[in-house]
């Protein structure tokens, strides 16, 4: 246990050193690549682009990844699923409906006009992401029974996203705002967007860590998890809370970024096997190393011009993910 306790230090030691490097990186990657880091030095004016720009840019891919990279570890232990990620309760098909049906009413009125200046895309996509959750909850009917839960999640998503691409088709000029959504972008990010995803950062999580446990016990089963004297209902709904708010909060701002939540579990517990107290936390580490690092791949690779973050986060997180999928059967095929 005490190994495992040190292997677990250690990575996090690792995960946080990273995150520093990236984000010091980041801050000089500007839209010339890596030849802008050159640029800094003795001119005012690119000091004031990596303050107003680059750096919130940077917090705020760090921020979604993590967020994404929690509510996936939480995800992934809810519904005892590698395979699970954060956008399993229809959340990330909500946000896309909000967002289409927040482009196609831009215009139609000046009430619609008024309503859409107010709260904004990233409102519209995190109220989507919001109601998608509530409305698998009501078909759940609520959180006792984790397969009707899931089932539920899968068709409220299915759904959702017919909606949403019905509205695009209705209105094709929303189409290249839709497009940008759906690929991911942190390009927008300033530093508006990362005090909310701070807060629902900090808040999510507090609360995972809180309601671990319940993770723990989950891993031995329902039946075994209520012997303990877990009260599953209320613990559920709070792992459900988080979900929904880490994973509201992250495509609000940034889009829709696959394989981040679902790849930064597994890239933690191919390290270290530990309790969800630490999992959730290492996973949330994780995820903003990866997005992170996509993000300044996406910057720097083809500069001036920009790459889709999430496009990328799909290519490298699926490779990793098939990687995984080989070595464990190659490892059972030796043994």
């Amino acid at each position: 246990m005490a190994r495992v306790h040190r292997r677990a230090a250690w990575l996090a030691v690792v995960l946080l050193g990273l995150s520093v490097l990236l984000m010091g990186i980041g801050a000089g990657v500007g839209s010339t690549g890596w030849s802008s880091i050159r640029n800094l030095a003795g001119d005012p004016a690119a000091w004031q682009i990596v303050l107003d720009i680059r750096l919130p840019r940077t917090l705020g891919a760090w921020l979604a990844g993590a967020l994404l990279g929690l509510a996936g570890a939480v995800a992934q232990g809810l519904f005892r699923n590698p395979l699970a990620d954060p956008f399993l309760l229809g959340s990330a098909s909500g946000a896309s409906l909000g967002v289409a049906l927040a482009l196609a009413l831009f215009g139609a009125s000046p009430l619609a006009a008024s309503w859409l200046t107010t709260l904004g895309l990233t409102g519209a996509a995190f109220v989507g992401a919001m109601a998608a959750v509530l409305l698998t909850l009501a078909l759940a009917r609520g959180v006792q029974h984790t397969l009707r839960l899931l089932l539920a999640g899968v068709i409220v998503g299915v759904v959702l996203g017919a909606l949403g691409s019905l509205v695009t088709l209705m209105v094709p000029e929303t189409m290249p705002a839709m497009q940008a959504f759906l690929l991911g972008s942190t390009g927008f990010v300033g530093w508006p967007a990362c005090v909310p995803m701070g807060i629902a950062f900090v808040l999510c999580l507090t609360t995972a860590w809180t309601v671990s446990p319940v993770l723990d016990g989950l891993t031995l089963g329902e039946a075994t998890a209520r012997s303990l004297g877990l009260p599953l209902g209320p613990l559920r709904l709070a792992l459900v809370a988080v979900m929904a708010l880490a994973t509201g909060a992250a495509v609000a701002q940034t889009g829709l970024i696959a394989f981040v939540g679902l790849a930064a579990p597994h890239l933690v517990r191919s390290v270290v096997r530990t309790t969800h107290a630490r999992l959730v936390g290492l996973s949330a580490l994780a995820g903003g190393v990866l997005l992170l690092a996509a993000d300044l791949l996406a910057r720097s690779w083809i500069a001036p011009q920009e790459l889709p973050v999430g496009v990328l986060t799909a290519v490298l997180g699926g490779g990793y993910l098939l990687w995984l999928m080989h070595r464990g059967r190659g490892a059972k095929g030796a043994v």
